[in-house]
């Protein structure tokens, strides 16, 4: 529907499409004054939901960035670790902390295979990024 428009967006249909498909579905409603008062309404709601949720990952980034966690593994000869440290091991350490965190929002640039420290990112929000120091140590 991409192709109609975004939310809150003036589109000209045919009648029998508004009539037959958007408005049974609730896609689209007739730009009356009700409805646009309406829809004013949910936009402010929606904004300040945003606002809400905005603050409140920034206050998680601040916490996440005074965390670090540590990361025992197996390793090998060389100091070589088997297998990589994953973004799951990362959330399970996070979560062991306080702090529970989506594995898919943790972004490892490239594969940590070996040990040291390292900052790993971790996505609070959509334009919210914390760094999390992580120490791979022996086990």
């Amino acid at each position: 529907f991409n192709q109609l428009g975004q939310i809150g967006d003036w589109v000209n249909v045919k009648d029998g499409f508004a009539r037959n498909f958007l408005f049974p579905r609730k896609i689209a409603f007739i730009a009356n004054e009700s409805n646009l008062k309406a829809l004013e309404e949910e936009k402010k709601q929606a904004s300040k939901k945003e606002a809400k949720n905005l603050e409140l990952a920034k206050n998680l980034a601040v916490e996440l960035e005074k965390v670090s966690v540590t990361i025992p593994v197996t390793v090998g000869e060389d100091e070589k670790i088997f297998g990589s440290v994953t973004t799951k091991m990362i959330a399970d350490a996070l979560k062991e902390k306080g702090h529970d965190i989506d594995h898919r929002k943790i972004e490892i640039e490239e594969p940590i295979k070996a040990l040291g420290i390292y900052e790993v990112k971790v996505k609070v929000y959509s334009e919210v990024v914390a760094s999390v120091k992580t120490w791979v140590v022996r086990d």
